[in-house]
C-alpha cells in the first residue's frame, strides 16, 4: 500500500506557515512512501511529527490537502474500513504509548493479538520478549503502571508487531531506551518489516538509530 500526500499540512501548523513560512521535505509537498520502504521523519519539538503519524493512523483529520492509500482518500473511510485497517496494515507504536496500565504486560500483548490473530502463538511471543530482554516482564503479575517507561516501551514494541501490518508507525519509540536495547529492538523490528514486506515511518529529534532507512525527511 502505497501513501500518497499532496499539500498536506496540520491545520494549527498552516497557521503559522502563513505568518513564517518554514521549509519541509513534507508539508505541503508532493510525495510518495512506498510500500516496503523505510522513512525517517526528523524535526525538532513542536513540528508536528506525532501529527503527521496520528493523520497516517486516521486520529486525526484537521489537516490541509489529501492523504491517499493508494487511489483511496483517506477522508472518505468509514471507522468500520479504518477498524480494519488497525487490524491489518497498520501498527503503531504511540509516543504515549497507549497502553493497558491497570492490565499486565502479557495481557497488553495478548489483547493485541486476539485482535488479529485466531490464537496466539505464545511460544513466539515469549521467545520476542526473551530478546528485547522483558520476558521476566510478561511473567509478572504486576500492573504495567509499575513498570519504568523504558520497560512499557520495550512492551509496546512487542505488542505492535504481533499483528500482520504492511507500515508500522514509530513514534520517538526509543526515547528511554539505552543503546543496547535500542539495537534490540531495531533487530526486532527490522526482521518483521522484511518478514512482511512491510515499511516503516519513525519520527525522531534527528537521532541515528540502526535501521535500514530508505530515506530520511525533515519535516
Amino acid at each position: 500500500m502505497h501513501i500518497n500526500l499532496h499539500n498536506v499540512i496540520p491545520q494549527p501548523l498552516a497557521e503559522q506557515h502563513q505568518h513564517k513560512p518554514q521549509p519541509s521535505e513534507v508539508w505541503l509537498q508532493t510525495i510518495t512512501l512506498q510500500q516496503g520502504k523505510k522513512y525517517a521523519m526528523q524535526a525538532q519539538s513542536g513540528k508536528g511529527k506525532s501529527t503527521f503519524l496520528h493523520i497516517l493512523y486516521g486520529l486525526r483529520q484537521d489537516f490541509q490537502g489529501e492523504v491517499l492509500f493508494e487511489k483511496t482518500n483517506i477522508r472518505t473511510y468509514k471507522p468500520e474500513e479504518w477498524a480494519s485497517l488497525r487490524q491489518q496494515k497498520i501498527a503503531v507504536v504511540f509516543q504515549d504509548l497507549r497502553l493497558f496500565l491497570h492490565l499486565t504486560a502479557e495481557e497488553n500483548i495478548l489483547a493485541k493479538a486476539y485482535l488479529t490473530q485466531t490464537k496466539p502463538d505464545k511460544a513466539k511471543i515469549y521467545a520476542l520478549a526473551e530478546r528485547l530482554q522483558i520476558s521476566h516482564l510478561l511473567k509478572s503479575t504486576k500492573k504495567t503502571q509499575l513498570f519504568s517507561y523504558g520497560e512499557r516501551q520495550r512492551i509496546a514494541i512487542l505488542r505492535a508487531l504481533q499483528q500482520p501490518f504492511e507500515w508500522i508507525l514509530l513514534d520517538e519509540p526509543f526515547s528511554h531506551l539505552d543503546a543496547e536495547n535500542v539495537k534490540l529492538a531495531s533487530e526486532l523490528i527490522n526482521e518483521a518489516c522484511q518478514t512482511q514486506g512491510a515499511g516503516f515511518v519513525l519520527t525522531s529529534l534527528g537521532y541515528d538509530y540502526p535501521l535500514a532507512y530508505d530515506e530520511t525527511l525533515k519535516l
